[in-house]
């Protein structure tokens, strides 16, 4: 392998923007591999899943949503902690940003490390970050699951599992059947899982698949429109992590560097994976992490700017 750019460094082109209806009163906001948001319109207010990175950036989303409702924007929901998901809360105005309790606790344990990590990442997706007043709180924090009615619309905001984070939430419609996933679910494009619970995670999507979903917005990639795309998403999703951490775990077991482990792992998924969108900018974080946990570190360790640069130097350097 030759030597990459810095994670996402050298990603520079924008990506067109589409806002694609899925039902009468939901819609998703995708960009071509880029953080997706969704969208619920209720009788009388909307509520926004995820916010885009800055709040410059979310005028984007706020536009696509005055296209088709005057109605106020007064719920946020955060489906994990990451600064590109979380960081834009401030331009909607909202009254209410809900977020389960795993999800609060991330934020107050390394939600500053996590903003100046990715804005180092991935500087294109944090466009006019001057504009971030600092980091989003959620002032309606849940356990497990609440249910939210927006008039007549029936919203469920429920914990499932851990898998890409400890605190993953996921909106779930069950009139509509439309589900909005988060980073559980990506679709042609690989996984981040810097700071996963591996071992939890397919049992995390069986839990998804359950519900029984006819639409689903993953965390990246095209807005999914029927049972058989889901279901197709759900088990690619599973597919990459099962390559992942099966090829960490064996490597442990063999006595293998993370090193070693890494270059074997790339190898071993770049055939199939490799296509993915943001495949080289993951896999570095991803296998360091899936060794960690073949290693027996339950939780996953905080990443900084530092230990980035660090990491990415010896497994790339």
């Amino acid at each position: 392998m030759s030597q990459k750019a810095f994670a996402s460094q050298g990603d520079l082109e924008e990506k067109k923007v589409s806002f694609v209806k899925l039902a009468d009163n939901a819609y998703a906001y995708t960009a071509e591999g880029d953080p997706n948001a969704g969208v619920i319109i209720g009788d009388d207010s909307v509520m926004v899943i995820d916010t885009l990175a800055t709040p410059v950036m979310a005028q984007g989303l706020i536009d696509c949503i005055r296209s088709v409702t005057d109605k106020p924007i007064r719920h946020i929901v955060l489906t994990h902690y990451h600064a590109v998901r979380v960081l834009g809360a401030a331009a909607y105005g909202a009254e209410t940003i809900i977020a389960s309790q795993g999800t609060y606790e991330l934020i107050r344990e390394r939600g500053e490390a996590d903003m100046m990590s990715e804005y180092g990442r991935f500087p294109r997706l944090f466009r006019s970050f001057e504009s971030v007043p600092g980091l989003t709180w959620p002032n309606l924090v849940f356990e497990n699951r609440m249910t939210l009615w927006l008039g007549k619309t029936e919203v469920r905001i429920m914990h499932l599992g851990r898998g890409h984070t400890k605190g993953d939430t996921v909106v779930w419609l069950p009139r509509e059947k439309v589900l909005f996933a988060g980073d559980l679910v990506e679709y042609a494009s690989a996984l981040y899982t810097g700071d996963a619970y591996l071992g939890d995670w397919p049992q995390t999507l069986e839990n998804l698949r359950a519900l029984g979903a006819e639409k689903l917005v993953p965390g990246r990639g095209e807005a999914l429109q029927n049972a058989a795309e889901v279901n197709a998403a759900l088990d690619g999703t599973k597919a990459f992590i099962d390559a992942l951490f099966g090829s960490a775990q064996a490597a442990v077991a063999a006595g293998k560097s993370l090193n070693e482990t890494y270059k074997a792992t790339y190898a071993a998924m770049q055939p199939r994976f490799g296509n993915w969108v943001i495949f080289d900018h993951c896999m570095p974080f991803d296998v360091t992490r899936a060794y960690d946990e073949a290693s027996g570190i339950r939780d996953p360790r905080v990443w900084t700017a530092e230990r980035d640069t660090q990491m990415w130097a010896a497994l790339e350097g």
